[in-house]
């Protein structure tokens, strides 16, 4: 067995400021567009990263990284292949959450919600904002399927890269798109001394109202 880093060693302190009721936006999309500008502005890498988490219909639990690429009081959007594993879990579950990880602040934002599809108006809008190498790799790659090497993954590119020779504007694939969280509830968490953390709920009501609950750290 090699040494393993000493895990149970490690520990951040966080001294962030207070984060009560007082200091939240009226609503919970315009406090999370100020987090994410602030984490913008503090310069963090992919600011509008999110892990996404989705299920199966027997439970069974996945989780990668996405990009959040919409946020209005809908919901968030982001884009994906409606082949690939996480779609299959949404179209079958319709539930997702996701979780905004912005450790240098001493902060993270969790969202869970219904899911659904964007409309093909807003899908074709965004691909159309796609760097051309973005489009031609959603055409190329069968996201999530098992692939034999990397060789065939730069093959499929190029036999896509040959197929759009010449077209000034490559069309939207019909099996990419977008999907929207529409959110239950919402969790502002900020890191505080002695883990005694700031946790901040938005809540949705039956009549479209929202309500706002701390949690216990």
């Amino acid at each position: 067995m090699t040494d393993a880093p000493a895990l149970e060693r490690m520990r951040t302190d966080y001294t962030a400021h207070p984060f009560d009721v007082a200091d939240l936006a009226p609503t919970w999309h315009e406090q999370l567009a100020a987090w994410l500008e602030q984490a913008r502005e503090a310069g963090l890498a992919e600011p509008n990263a999110m892990v996404l988490a989705t299920a199966d219909p027997d439970g069974v639990p996945s989780s990668r990284t996405v990009l959040c690429k919409g946020l209005d009081a809908g919901g968030i959007v982001f884009y994906t292949n409606y082949t690939s594993a996480k779609s299959h879990d949404l179209n079958r579950t319709r539930v997702a959450a996701v979780t905004f990880p912005w450790y240098d602040l001493q902060r993270q934002v969790q969202l869970a919600g219904r899911v659904e599809r964007c409309s093909e108006a807003q899908s074709d809008a965004y691909w159309a904002l796609r760097p051309r190498g973005s489009q031609l790799g959603a055409w190329a790659s069968a996201q999530s399927t098992v692939v034999g090497a990397r060789t065939a993954l730069d093959q499929a590119l190029a036999g896509i890269t040959a197929r759009f020779d010449g077209v000034e504007r490559i069309p939207r694939p019909p099996h990419w798109g977008g999907w929207r969280i529409v959110p239950w509830q919402v969790e502002f968490w900020q890191g505080r001394e002695d883990r005694m953390h700031d946790r901040l709920r938005f809540d949705a009501g039956h009549d479209d109202s929202w309500s706002v609950r701390r949690l216990a750290p």
